[in-house]
């Protein structure tokens, strides 16, 4: 099975033989090529990685032939839509944008699960934890990873009392990462702390085994407590804490990561406070890997205000330093994880980070003295004062009991909000037995006191010989499951959009397949909540279900508000019974350079009849706006509210090879009328076979200009590449035909 660009991702294809999916590789995989300068398209690169074999560009990539630099860190993107065969979908999308980091987000009840599900967990939230999702998704990446030619890291939580078994499962699944945090059971799910340090345990141990990257759960204080730029020295015991225990647990260094999120976002001063923050933390764990991501405690449900935010957060990761780049999508606030967004998220880090690319080599921290110096000094300083106090109240179970953790105090001053648990109660408590002298667990990757030499000496360093492999070595001993519920699984929602997979119907969709959900943009000229409720009117009347307003900002109190709103549309499209017309062949900048410079152009342009407009028309021409001008065709433009005889006969007395008229005006088909009395007045005067006659507007639509009589019409969005393109073609195809030879 290979996945072909122009074709759409087949899931059913993926749930074929599911049952018999053997995951090929296993492990982490962080970027090739790193660290050497590298030329791609006209530029020379610092901080980049090899690239991909396919992609999507930036939007301003078609400025540079198309190229697509990839960064030096990993990108993440992290999908939540809650139906598996949808992420699969997203994942493609994100991969060609550059991520190679998918990190699909646990349902809001993962962490409390008391074991190992199985079937689907529609109507719970959104993650793939059962057997048959993660081995869908990782077979689907295996495609994917083909088609653009780089490995992509999965990942997804293993937390709450069930964590050791789904670490057990997605190591057999070729799970490549994984959260992994005993605190943060501890402080954000009230799961026993005993249990959950013991669970942390064993599932570290396999992780370990699997060579998974596990990202800490530190960052959560700074999303949770009140004032979350006070707790900066408690992040960094934070992470020294689940960064020994992981070492501890035979983990690689390489392969633990400190999730880093800076405590505060604009208005607050923020690279004051998070620049020395991300300093001290990537001095005192320099054996580390670092996994940067934004703050979602600030984000409210503007994605321009996110973005803004993640670009400032990139600024951080450029001076310090990120092996992997996590991106929140810009629609996080909402609740409503778009596609869309999840792409836009990426394409901000990739954007942010090829525009700082070198800026090392040009510019460096002061970090020997002054304020940076100061404050980073200063963290570490607390930082190891409260590790100090943590040893002397007795470690970390008493120092939870005190409340310690997440008190929006700056250490040592304390506010008396933090999160307090007991030793000896929340979720599964008193479940953690000590093992009996005897005790043997005949698997691989077990933590702690196993007493296999009783059985067989030659089986301590591999418990699983015991049984002739565990479920590790001996894939056939893995019970799969397929789906429990008979209404609630993959087949019946693949059922439901089987019309838009299988035939030429369209339906618009953000998060699932068939979801119909389109936004609308509006500026209501009055108060922001008599705009909101006017906005739903306004969707109910355009025929929107659901309308539902997603994010109002105030422009000023009482002359504006802008809304977005979101609803679904009740109808599909037939893309079999749209007309469709040709899409414009185009011509690199430097071809119609070229063409120009061996064969000179001139051209006569106005905007005709009583049109007044001329915006547009410069817009072509000029060369300021990227007009054709730029590729050295002389231009001569002869103003607004031309008369048709006047504009032919400056052709004729100019000698152009083209005509570029201009017309915005279309009441009573004025536009039209204007290009057919060009093209009969030319015939009059005995040049229509030795001219190019080009029309535009936004009203313009090319089969119609052309049914006129003028060669072609650029409408809405046309660019001067486009017209000097058409320009240097058509010639070409004239003069292949014995045609006119131009001046």
């Amino acid at each position: 099975m290979k996945l072909l660009p122009n074709k759409k991702l087949d899931v059913e294809a993926i749930l074929k033989d599911l049952e018999h999916y053997v995951p090929r590789r296993k492990g982490w995989h962080w970027r090739k090529g790193c660290g050497v300068k590298r030329e791609i398209g006209p530029f020379e690169y610092s901080d980049t990685s090899e690239s991909l074999t396919q992609s999507q560009p930036l939007p301003a990539a078609h400025y540079f032939n198309g190229i697509d630099p990839q960064t030096d860190s990993v990108i993440t993107t992290e999908i939540a839509s809650g139906r598996f065969e949808d992420d699969i979908r997203r994942m493609r999308m994100a991969a060609w944008h550059g991520a190679d980091h998918l990190m699909v987000i646990r349902t809001a009840g993962q962490s409390h699960f008391d074991g190992l599900i199985e079937g689907t967990p529609q109507g719970i939230g959104g993650i793939p934890i059962t057997r048959k999702q993660v081995r869908a998704q990782r077979k689907a990446l295996d495609l994917i990873e083909d088609e653009v030619g780089r490995p992509i890291n999965y990942h997804s939580y293993v937390s709450g009392v069930a964590g050791p078994e789904i670490a057990v499962m997605f190591a057999e699944e070729g799970v490549n990462g994984a959260h992994q945090d005993p605190q943060y059971n501890v402080l954000y799910r009230n799961i026993n702390m005993i249990r959950s340090f013991v669970d942390a345990a064993n599932a570290k141990k396999i992780m370990a085994w699997a060579d998974m990257a596990q990202i800490d759960g530190a960052h959560n204080a700074n999303a949770t407590a009140r004032e979350a730029w006070k707790v900066m020295p408690e992040l960094i015991v934070q992470h020294a804490i689940n960064a020994m225990f992981s070492v501890l647990c035979d983990m690689k260094n390489q392969n633990i990561c400190l999730s880093s999120v800076p405590p505060t976002a604009p208005p607050a001063p923020c690279l004051k406070l998070d620049l020395p923050y991300a300093v001290a933390l990537r001095e005192l764990f320099k054996p580390y890997k670092i996994r940067a991501q934004q703050n979602t405690k600030y984000m409210g449900s503007s994605t321009r205000e996110a973005t803004v935010t993640h670009t400032l957060n990139l600024l951080i990761s450029k001076l310090t330093r990120a092996e992997i780049q996590s991106t929140i999508t810009p629609d996080e606030g909402r609740n409503v994880p778009w596609h869309i967004y999840n792409m836009e998220g990426i394409d901000t880090a990739k954007q942010a980070m090829l525009g700082m690319d070198g800026l090392l080599e040009m510019v460096e921290i002061k970090r020997e003295q002054g304020y940076l110096a100061d404050k980073v000094r200063e963290l570490k300083e607390r930082a190891v004062l409260f590790m100090e106090e943590i040893l002397e109240v007795g470690g970390y179970f008493k120092a939870v009991e005190a409340g310690f953790f997440v008190d929006s105090g700056c250490y040592p001053e304390r506010h008396g909000d933090g999160i307090t648990r007991e030793v000896h109660g929340g979720i599964a408590a008193d479940s953690v037995y000590e093992r009996d002298e005897d005790y043997c667990a005949p698997v691989t990757a077990f933590f702690g006191y196993n007493n296999i030499g009783q059985y067989n000496e030659t089986a301590m360093h591999h418990p699983s010989d015991l049984i002739h492999g565990c479920t590790f070595e001996d894939r056939s001993k893995i019970i799969y499951i397929d789906e429990l519920d008979e209404v609630d699984n993959v087949s019946t929602r693949l059922e439901e959009t089987k019309e838009l997979r299988t035939t030429s119907k369209l339906m618009p969709e953000m998060e699932w397949a068939g979801d119909g959900v389109v936004q609308v943009t509006l500026m209501l000229p009055d108060d922001e909540r008599t705009a909101e409720c006017a906005a739903i009117e306004i969707g109910k009347k355009l025929g929107l279900l659901d309308a539902e307003v997603i994010h109002k900002e105030v422009m000023q109190s009482s002359e504006g508000t802008r809304i977005e709103l979101k609803g679904r549309v009740p109808f599909t499209i037939d893309s079999d019974k749209l007309v469709i017309p040709p899409k414009p062949d185009l011509l690199s900048d430097d071809e119609i350079t070229e063409a120009i410079k061996k064969n000179p152009m001139r051209i006569v342009a106005a905007t005709v009849g009583e049109d007044e407009h001329s915006v547009g028309l410069r817009e072509i021409i000029d060369i300021k706006h990227g007009g054709i001008e730029k590729y050295g065709i002389e231009c001569h433009y002869l103003g607004t509210s031309v008369p048709i005889e006047k504009l032919v006969d400056a052709a004729i007395e100019l000698d152009v090879d083209a005509i570029l008229a201009s017309t915005i005006i279309s009441h009573d088909d004025i536009h039209y009328k204007s290009m057919k009395r060009l093209h009969e007045y030319c015939i009059e005067k005995g040049i229509r076979d030795n001219i190019l006659l080009v029309c535009g507007g936004t009203q313009v639509t090319p089969e119609l200009a052309v049914q006129q009589g003028v060669d072609a019409g650029f409408g809405r969005g046309s660019k001067g590449r486009h017209v000097a393109s058409f320009l240097v073609m058509k010639r070409k195809d004239i003069e292949n035909e014995g045609g006119y030879t131009c001046s």
